[in-house]
């Protein structure tokens, strides 16, 4: 009997040795596996590293990258697009004018009055119209007597019961979205569709007609007065509120930035003449590639897999649109290194189901058991429950993958910053030190619903401004937020390029020629016409000259190379 028992007693020992053993087992490749997913986090948090070094180059390399696209066509991934914008809002607009925002599946038509102090909107009514989808694919004539009618009845509607004013035109600025090549400050052609839109009889054609063309067919007194993009618009919105803005930055589903630069910088337009000296240029900064952006193998499987590889790098890496996606994929490399997440979801592999709006939503969730993580797992990637500890993995993925973002977008600024000469190092030819420059007071606009809403990307990015440009300078740069500038921005334009504005009407840019020993300020001209040579008895040379022909003086006048007007 005891011998029975002394091996039952043995047997039970194997057998609790060999349980132990399994969990131990167990726990060690656990161990080993939690090992591996932790290894994920650290490969790419060293990948996403942007000390404040790097950032600098990042913005050394925006600031040049922007001056080799302004020499010359094609010399740059940013394409430094001319907006042939050369005169801002100055908040002494007044009268009502009219904006119409054309950019994806809905548009806006917008009535604006302003009232000639800055900052005074005294009032602005928008009404958004959904396009029918059949009219995305129809004909040119179908889209614009569609938008044309809805003009009109905005128009009805809201003039209705008001006073009559007196009989002029009304004006328009047209925000108008997609590729174009711009003409001028109303006229450029449509080089391709995007978003939905596939109107083959448009491509190639001049927007502005066509818009004018139903105008008319509709019976309705309007004019397009200019055509924008919507980062223009944001930095005429931002300069009417505040003179110190000099650039617009769009960081929302996409980005871009514009930025007031002076027409003798723009090189690839030599005898280029406008008479402020400057001219707004649309960066479409989303395309800009330096080798130190800090790139993961993440971005680069994004970028293979998009319909554009190997464009739009920049904004791949910072906007809204790609946020999410990038999150994703890191999740799923960890749910296939173990099974932390249960059974690999299929949603998983699912490009772009995991969207920005709810990365942010994870990443401020400050509940102790992170329930909204949880909740997001649960309905949008179908992952189960999981433990405390891998919902703060994924927030910490969140917040890896943001602080890369916020602080490039940051590291852009400071490089527009650094081309006009505002970061405080004496722009990109300055080699003097900071201590001999004075700054100025530098505002940039900014619009967007990743800046916006997303709090902690947007505290990341101040952080970065100060990082990179010091406390001292940092000061000086305020970034202020403006709503609208597609819209309201657009019927702003358009009052600074009023046919009905003193300054816009009684001035002209025409090419004048006389001797240079009679005087250039009491010199008797006669209006000869926009685009016209005004002759003198003598000439020698041809200046530009600013000419007020209600009393028929020579304003201003310089050595010019090219016959130019301010006026469309």
């Amino acid at each position: 009997m005891g011998k029975l028992a002394v091996g039952v007693a043995v047997g039970v020992a194997v057998v609790a040795c060999a349980v132990a053993g399994v969990v131990v087992g167990r726990r060690v490749r656990s161990r080993r596996k939690w090992t591996r997913v932790v290894g994920v986090l650290k490969e790419l948090e060293e990948a996403c590293e942007t000390p404040v070094g790097r950032l600098r180059q990042v913005v050394d390399a925006m600031a040049v990258e922007m001056h080799a696209g302004l020499a010359s066509e094609g010399g740059s991934k940013l394409k430094m697009l001319l907006t042939f914008v050369d005169h801002l809002p100055t908040g002494s607009e007044i009268g009502t004018y009219y904006a119409l925002d054309l950019g994806g599946t809905n548009f806006r038509v917008l009535r604006v009055q302003l009232g000639g102090k800055r900052s005074s909107i005294l009032s602005q009514d928008v009404e958004r119209q959904p396009i029918p989808q059949h009219l995305m694919t129809s004909t040119s004539e179908d889209l614009f007597d569609f938008i044309a009618s809805t003009l009109k009845q905005f128009v009805e509607k809201e003039e209705s019961g008001s006073e009559p004013s007196p009989v002029r035109t009304r004006e328009l600025g047209f925000t108008f979205s997609f590729p174009v090549k711009q003409l001028s400050i109303r006229s450029g052609i449509l080089i391709k569709w995007t978003k939905g839109f596939a109107i083959e009889d448009m491509v190639g054609k001049e927007v502005v007609e066509l818009l004018e063309a139903a105008l008319v067919r509709s019976g309705l007194d309007m004019r397009a007065v200019v055509l924008v993009n919507d980062t223009a618009g944001t930095l005429a919105l931002g300069r009417y509120h505040d003179a110190d803005t000099v650039a617009a930055v769009i960081i929302g589903t996409g980005t871009n930035a514009c930025y007031l630069e002076r027409a003798d910088a723009i090189i690839k337009c030599q005898g280029l003449l406008t008479t402020s000296g400057c001219m707004v240029v649309n960066m479409e900064w989303g395309n800009f590639w330096s080798s130190h952006l800090p790139r993961t193998s993440y971005d680069i499987d994004l970028d293979l897999e998009s319909p554009n590889p190997n464009d739009q790098g920049f904004e791949k890496m910072i906007s809204g649109m790609y946020l999410g996606d990038i999150v994703r994929r890191v999740i799923l490399r960890m749910s296939q290194e173990m099974d932390i997440f249960g059974p690999v979801s299929s949603r998983l592999s699912i490009p772009f189901i995991l969207q920005t709006p709810s990365v942010a939503a994870m990443h401020e969730d400050d509940s102790p058991e992170l329930r909204e993580v949880a909740k997001i797992l649960r309905e949008t990637l179908e992952i189960p429950e999981v433990s405390l500890k891998v919902r703060k993995l994924v927030v910490r993925v969140c917040d890896v993958v943001t602080h890369r973002a916020a602080r490039l977008a940051a590291a852009g600024i400071v490089g527009i910053l650094k081309k006009i000469g505002r970061d405080g190092s004496g722009g990109i030819t300055g080699g003097r030190s900071k201590s001999d420059v004075k700054m100025r007071r530098t505002v940039v606009a900014i619009e967007g619903g990743l800046y916006t809403r997303y709090t902690i990307f947007r505290e990341y990015l101040h952080e970065a401004l100060n990082e990179i440009l010091g406390e001292d300078m940092a000061q000086h740069v305020i970034l202020k937020v403006t709503e609208d500038g597609s819209g309201i921005g657009g019927a702003l334009l358009a009052a600074s390029y009023s046919s009905y504005s003193v300054d816009n009407s009684q001035h002209l840019v025409v090419m004048a020629s006389f001797n240079d020993h009679q005087a250039p300020h009491h010199h008797p001209l006669s209006w000869v016409g926009a685009n016209s040579a005004i002759h003198g008895p003598f000439c020698p040379r041809h200046y530009l000259a600013v000419i007020d022909f209600t009393t028929t003086t020579i304003l201003h006048k310089e050595y010019v190379i090219a016959i130019t007007s301010d006026k469309p």
